[in-house]
């Protein structure tokens, strides 16, 4: 029997921890969440003030990134009109992220999971989110 490897809560709540440092540093209160090898929610926080609006998208962005093993930021460049992905947003009951803030979780090589975080800019939250991601 093969095991396959994700990211445990323990991991969860230390992608999370640096992603809310980031966060802080930007100035810019966030919604975190960190899905595992198979898309699912493992954990997530709204930070105080984060807007309440952004809970599904950063739940969302985390989903994206580990469905499709990239960066939204990346996918999203590959989603406008006349590339290749042009319409992918509207694939998998909506829930596929084009725009900054979720990056895949990599552990020795391997895709485990993935962390999304909105409230910012796009530049925040892909900030955020590559910080979260190096925790791992």
């Amino acid at each position: 029997m093969t095991s396959i490897e994700t990211v445990s809560l323990e991991d969860a709540r230390r992608v999370i921890a640096a992603g809310e440092k980031q966060a802080s540093e930007n100035g810019q209160p966030s919604n975190i969440a960190v899905v595992d090898h198979g898309g699912n929610l493992v954990a997530h926080v709204r930070m105080d003030g984060a807007w309440i609006g952004s809970i599904d998208i950063a739940i969302d962005k985390a989903f994206t990134a580990r469905a499709f093993d990239t960066s939204t930021w990346e996918l999203g460049g590959n989603a406008l009109p006349g590339e290749q992905f042009y319409g992918i947003n509207v694939s998998n009951r909506g829930r596929v992220m084009t725009f900054a803030g979720g990056v895949p979780l990599y552990r020795d090589g391997a895709v485990v999971g993935g962390v999304g975080v909105s409230g910012g800019s796009g530049d925040q939250d892909q900030s955020v989110a590559r910080a979260a991601a190096e925790a791992l």
